[in-house]
């Protein structure tokens, strides 16, 4: 799909998503602005939300598409979104991941890729400074360490920060 049909789609989703999230943000190749895109990845901070039969928050617009894995509450689910074209309908993968204030930095470094780049780069960084990521959280020696922006883990792993769209191996 092209970068700009894509763009669209994600910033729809946005908007359905955003009166849920204490934070919101498009990630991978649209993010770094890729010409062609594959899925949509977004990753937010979900406001308190209810499951089940009193389904409240997030929960009542992400349970209305299908599901391909990832049944919430979770830290990451997929999704199958329909769009309507002007050659007919479409089908596009939405990777949503939920994470919380504390790596929320981390998480959207990750996230906005590319994979080379988040493991050649930010993972080779990190463990070169002792840390390691145990589920979803930055950690050295047990003990977990904020990652509030992404700017914080350049920081951190003593990396210069680098734009999304130079994120590349």
């Amino acid at each position: 799909m092209k970068l700009e049909d894509a763009q669209k789609i994600a910033n729809h989703l946005v908007e359905q998503l955003s009166p849920h999230c204490e934070r919101i943000a498009i990630a991978g190749s649209i993010r770094r602005k890729r010409p062609r895109v594959k899925d949509i990845e977004i990753v937010c901070i979900p406001k308190p939300y209810e499951t089940g039969l009193f389904e409240s928050g997030i929960a009542t617009v992400v349970n209305g598409w299908g599901k391909v894995k990832g049944e919430l509450p979770c830290k990451f689910t997929q999704r199958l979104i329909t769009v309507k074209g002007a050659k007919g309908y479409a089908v596009i993968v939405l990777d949503l991941f939920l994470v919380k204030p504390e790596n929320w930095g981390l998480q959207l470094a990750i996230r906005t890729g590319s994979a080379a780049y988040s493991h050649k780069v930010l993972a080779t960084g990190w463990k070169k400074r002792g840390y390691t990521s145990v589920d979803g959280m930055l950690t050295q020696r047990g003990k977990e360490y904020p990652v509030y922006e992404e700017k914080d883990l350049f920081q951190r792993i003593g990396l210069p920060y680098v734009n999304p769209e130079n994120r590349e191996v």
